[in-house]
Formats: structure tokens, C-alpha cells, sequence
């Protein structure tokens, strides 16, 4: 018979008494639950989108040319990094701004979770915006031979415009990690 050691759990330190008016303002991040949970919803809606895509690209593959299997396929590819976002808002944004999710030593704990505060989650939400946009400008450029014909989706002008929109979230993005860097190395500067 064997004996399994008992878990021992760390004591906190009590929690420090706040007044009414910091209680309250404190305590108004749990406003931010319901927005959580409609993303969760909203990522359920994603499933349906993609389960449809699955089931349509599945079952007329054999009438599909490649260049609409391809544009399935990026359709599909697009619905899993907009879930991906959505994971990453719900989960980091959670665990930022309202409460401890306490997944530490969990197996299937998210790696970026255990570092993720509000200025990595923003980096993080750029860079998957990047790859959604650049999904999306894909669709648009192997589509571009139809430019000009009734078949065509979408105008010269608007290419030019999805390039730009492409573009200025790029240099979002590296303004948003400069701007990190730079706030980091202040912070340490300012530590020593």
C-alpha cells in the first residue's frame, strides 16, 4: 500500500484591505467577462464558417479547378488565423486584464501565456492581422488575372487599396515593437 505525498500548497500573503472607491474601480475589470465570452461565441461561429467551407470544398472537389481548391484552401487557412486571434484576445486578454487563469504547470498551458502582458499581446494581435491580411491579399493576387473581366471580385483600385491597408498595418507593427523596444530599454535603464 502505497502512500502519495500530499500536495503542499503555498500560502498567500492576505490580500490588503482596499477602500469602497479603489474596490469598485479594481473590481470594474470584471466588466470586460461578458466581452470574453461573446468572443468565445463568436469563435463557435467561426467553426460553423469553417466546418461549411471544409464541407463544400470537400464535397465538389472533383468539379473544383485547382485555382478553387487553392482559394478553398486559403479560405479555410484564413478562418483558422482569425480563431487563433481570437484565442489569443480571449486567453491573454483575460489573464491581462481580469483575472489569473492559474494554468501554470497545466500540460496544455499556451507557451506565450506564461510572458504575455499588454504589450506583447498587442505585438502578438499585429502580427496575426498581418497574416490574415496577407492571407486575404493572396486570394486578391491569384485572382488577379480575372482583373478587367465580369468574373473579377474586385477592381485595380481596390488592389491598390488592400496593398496599402496591407502595408500600413506592416509598419503598425513595427512601429508598435519599436515602440516596445524602446519603453524596455528605458525600463531596464531606469531599473539599474
Amino acid at each position: 500500500m502505497s502512500v502519495e505525498p500530499v500536495p503542499t500548497t503555498e500560502a498567500r500573503p492576505p490580500s490588503p484591505r482596499l477602500g469602497m472607491l479603489p474596490m469598485i474601480i479594481f473590481g470594474s475589470r470584471w466588466l470586460q467577462l461578458p466581452l470574453y465570452l461573446g468572443l468565445i461565441v463568436a469563435q463557435c461561429v467561426y467553426i460553423v464558417l469553417f466546418l461549411k467551407e471544409l464541407w463544400h470544398l470537400s464535397w465538389h472537389a472533383i468539379d473544383l479547378t485547382e485555382q478553387q481548391i487553392m482559394m478553398s484552401v486559403l479560405a479555410l487557412i484564413d478562418v483558422v488565423m482569425i480563431s487563433n486571434l481570437l484565442v489569443m484576445v480571449i486567453v491573454g486578454g483575460y489573464e491581462t486584464f481580469v483575472s489569473r487563469l492559474e494554468l501554470e504547470g497545466h500540460p496544455d498551458e499556451p507557451e506565450w501565456l506564461g510572458h504575455v502582458n499588454a504589450s506583447v499581446l498587442k505585438i502578438k494581435l499585429a502580427m496575426a492581422i498581418i497574416g490574415i491580411s496577407s492571407i486575404a491579399l493572396l486570394r486578391t493576387f491569384i485572382e488577379a488575372g480575372n482583373l478587367g473581366s465580369n468574373r473579377a471580385g474586385f477592381t485595380e483600385t481596390g488592389v491598390m487599396w488592400q496593398v496599402l491597408i496591407h502595408i500600413t498595418f506592416i509598419l503598425s507593427a513595427i512601429g508598435i515593437a519599436y515602440v516596445d523596444k524602446l519603453s524596455d530599454s528605458g525600463m531596464r535603464k531606469h531599473a539599474e
